[in-house]
């Protein structure tokens, strides 16, 4: 696993030891941000269920100016922070070890807001929609905000969600990724 672009391109990075986390592969992660942008001019991006950190770290590297993530697991959240070490700006990133949900509510009571969220929640527990609708009730949402989704074949995300534009659905294997454009008001 490696950074892909970007002013950290080429770095290594950990993957979470265990079977518990499942890490993008570099070609789904590449095509993804490829798809994105692949670059952005700043901003503030949100992982709720962040692994390694790999996707946070790729986008900071692509011009985000700071990013946040969130795990509940000890080992994610050490290997997150070794991840974050490699790219000698740890003030770009802050870490959470803790529920997604949970954690979410404390970043809205702080007035955070994000212009970019990945939600790569465990395969099982695939609960995408009801996660969209609890960042746009707790106002983390910028207006214009994209949200990546990445799941298996199970989770059937709609083409169309109330709220939002969904400008983008692909698949590669098993991993599906799906791409939602935050228009404002309620899901």
């Amino acid at each position: 696993m490696r950074v892909i672009a970007g002013k950290y391109g080429g770095r290594r990075l950990k993957a979470v030891p265990g079977m518990q986390t499942r890490p993008t592969t570099d070609k789904v992660k590449e095509s993804m941000f490829n798809i994105m942008g692949p670059y952005f001019a700043g901003g503030k991006s949100l992982d709720l269920f962040a692994g390694s950190g790999g996707l946070s770290i790729e986008a900071v590297s692509r011009g985000i100016d700071h990013a946040t993530l969130i795990d509940r697991q000890y080992q994610a959240v050490k290997t997150i922070k070794e991840n974050i070490a490699v790219t000698k700006e740890e003030d770009c990133f802050q870490v959470f070890k803790g529920d997604a949900f949970k954690v979410m509510e404390r970043l809205a009571l702080a007035g955070k807001s994000y212009d970019l969220v990945f939600l790569d929640p465990p395969y099982k527990k695939q609960q995408i929609l009801v996660t969209i609708e609890k960042l746009v009730t707790l106002n983390l949402l910028n207006e214009d905000a994209i949200i990546v989704c990445e799941t298996d074949e199970d989770a059937h995300l709609p083409g169309e969600l109330t709220g939002f534009e969904c400008f983008k659905q692909v698949n590669y294997g098993i991993t599906y990724l799906t791409y939602y454009r935050y228009l404002g008001g309620e899901v």
